[in-house]
């Protein structure tokens, strides 16, 4: 498949000239590529990147979109890939890399790729496989030759952030894409606004954003578009193979909305749900939606649609005797509500998400188009696709990143097909979301909430089923390395040791934060069990009598000098 927009319909090749340089001293082993690939061979060589280390390639690259990222690409840290293209949901993001043994003539790394959004995985990966060696001041990459031929699970994976409870600087938004490339995360979900603020402007009702926290709090058109594709030759999201899923929760968490537009609701006194009875509240939808539709360029937008208490209609007279005119009870004013505001959304070319409790209250209304989006219980996966819906998964309990005591192996070990057995219902889970509400994050706080627990989703969501880890243990070390690599890129990623957003304990390596990470580094798997049943102990989740653990004595530890914990253990 190629690219649209007039670019050729041939395979994306890329070629990366390397100089042959064989590594005297050895000494590495190990894998460290996350999520991990869906195959990978290696070897047990190593070369250095040639000091006019380039870029062949048959893609059409007249605007230089990709010499640009290959020059950012030695620096290895940050990776920017501007790109031109349609990038849309079920794009092909599948690439394979290949970098040959040091007899290889000539000596180039092969990278193909259906779409330039593949190759930007592709490229993500190549750059975890480079090491800077501070020796000899040059790029390496150890263990070749590789073949790592890779694609997704699943076509969603997805972030969501919320810009209402907290605002969040433009600058922190795009670091936060940036990190979520580097994952291979794909759908940006923008929870834009909610009850506590209004901050986007929307030009067809300027007064929108009146209900923002303050002036300086807030979004403008040209901010968005900066965020999702290209304005004066800068792209964000799109460059870097991310969608941007916009949403709007309607008629539930809409208080700000009356700030500027108080007949939105249906009493000064009673400002929640949106106002049923009002035409002008399904107009002002409609211009939020048609805006919507030139500015993010996503085939889905979400309406929300959860949490609705509909008390405020029927204790509002005029709001009551409308209920009674169109001889609708709360709940079928609900679905009304709901019904309607998808078919605006579809109007405007849009395919819809809601929040689980439309379906659960009348999923056989719903559009044919609608992906319910799961957060609340399980078995809602189940449901939906027997009903021949298609669903993405969040389960509040797994994967809500601000329940701050939910740990990184949760998040990794959370399955979307569980008990989902039927081939073709398990097609139309198209994937799976870390939520990032914020009531309790901002600027300060988001990124080491977010990273490295999504990361362990993100996993969970790229690599195949069969490659997955049963036992967390046998992934610890990997992830650390990524999150110290985060790190190094500029990404404020958390320990993985404690509670979400945990800080270290004690002065130390990147790669030994603590006892945690120290048994693995140290001493290999022998102890991980017993040491993640104390860890678990620790933190109030389970006893350690509830597992017989078959361990080393931890007396090896006193018996290993403190010198074992310096340098990159996992190098």
């Amino acid at each position: 498949m190629g690219l649209k927009g007039g670019i050729s319909s041939l395979p994306l090749l890329f070629f990366l000239l390397f100089v042959l340089f064989l590594n005297g001293g050895g000494g590495v082993s190990g894998l460290n590529i996350w999520p991990l690939p869906a195959s990978v061979s290696n070897g047990q060589q190593s070369l250095v990147l040639s000091s006019d280390f380039h870029l062949n390639t048959q893609y059409p690259d007249s605007s230089s979109i990709l010499s640009g990222a290959f020059s950012r690409l030695v620096d290895i840290i940050r990776i920017s890939h501007v790109v031109e293209g349609n990038l849309q949901y079920g794009i092909d993001e599948s690439y394979k890399l290949s970098i040959p043994s040091p007899d290889s003539q000539p000596l180039y790394a092969y990278l193909e790729a259906k779409t330039v959004y593949g190759a930007l995985h592709g490229l993500q990966t190549f750059s975890q496989l480079c090491q800077f060696n501070f020796t000899t001041k040059v790029i390496e990459v150890h263990l070749v030759p590789w073949t790592i031929v890779d694609e997704p699970r699943f076509s969603y994976r997805g972030l969501l952030i919320d810009t209402s409870r907290h605002y969040l600087p433009l600058p922190l938004i795009k670091k936060v894409i940036d990190s979520m490339a580097y994952s291979k995360l794909n759908v940006l979900h923008w929870h834009i606004v909610d009850t506590q603020s209004f901050p986007l402007e929307i030009p067809s009702y300027p007064k929108l954003w009146d209900g923002a926290y303050s002036e300086s709090e807030r979004y403008t058109v040209e901010d968005a578009e900066e965020i999702v594709r290209q304005v004066i030759s800068t792209l964000y999201a799109q460059r870097r193979g991310i969608n941007v899923l916009a949403e709007i929760d309607v008629p539930g968490h809409a208080q700000s909305w009356g700030v500027g537009y108080p007949s939105l609701l249906p009493a000064s006194a009673c400002t929640q749900p949106l106002d049923v009875s009002r035409e002008f509240t399904f107009e002002v939808i409609d211009g939020i939606l048609s805006d919507f539709s030139k500015i993010f360029k996503f085939k889905f937008v979400h309406l929300g649609g959860d949490e609705v208490d509909t008390s405020c209609w029927a204790s509002t007279a005029r709001v009551r005797r409308w209920l009674v005119s169109r001889r609708l009870n709360q709940s079928e004013a609900y679905q009304y509500f709901v019904l309607r505001a998808q078919n605006i959304a579809l109007s405007h070319g849009f395919e819809i998400v809601n929040w689980e409790e439309t379906f659960n209250n009348f999923g056989n209304k719903l559009s044919q188009k609608t992906v319910v989006h799961n957060w609340l219980g399980d078995g809602v996966a189940q449901k939906v696709t027997a009903a021949g819906l298609r669903c993405i998964v969040s389960n509040q309990d797994k994967w809500y990143l601000d329940h701050l005591d939910v740990t990184w192996q949760q998040f990794y070990l959370n399955e979307p097909l569980t008990n989902i057995t039927d081939p073709t219902q398990q097609k139309l889970v198209i994937g799976g979301e870390v939520c990032m509400w914020g009531e309790t994050v901002d600027a300060s706080d988001i990124e080491q909430t977010i990273w490295p627990r999504a990361a362990a989703a993100a996993e969970r969501l790229w690599t195949p089923y069969d490659r997955l880890a049963k036992d967390t243990s046998k992934v610890t070390g990997r992830l650390a390395h990524f999150r110290c690599l985060l790190n190094q890129r500029g990404v404020a990623a958390a320990p993985l040791a404690g509670r979400g957003r945990g800080a270290p304990e004690e002065p130390g390596s990147c790669y030994v934060q603590n006892l945690f990470l120290y048994h693995l580094c140290c001493f290999g798997t022998e102890v991980s069990c017993l040491i993640e049943k104390l860890f678990a102990m620790k933190i109030g989740h389970e006893s350690a009598e509830e597992t017989a653990c078959t361990t080393a004595p931890l007396s090896r530890f006193a018996s290993r000098k403190a010198s074992t914990l310096h340098g990159n253990a996992f190098k």
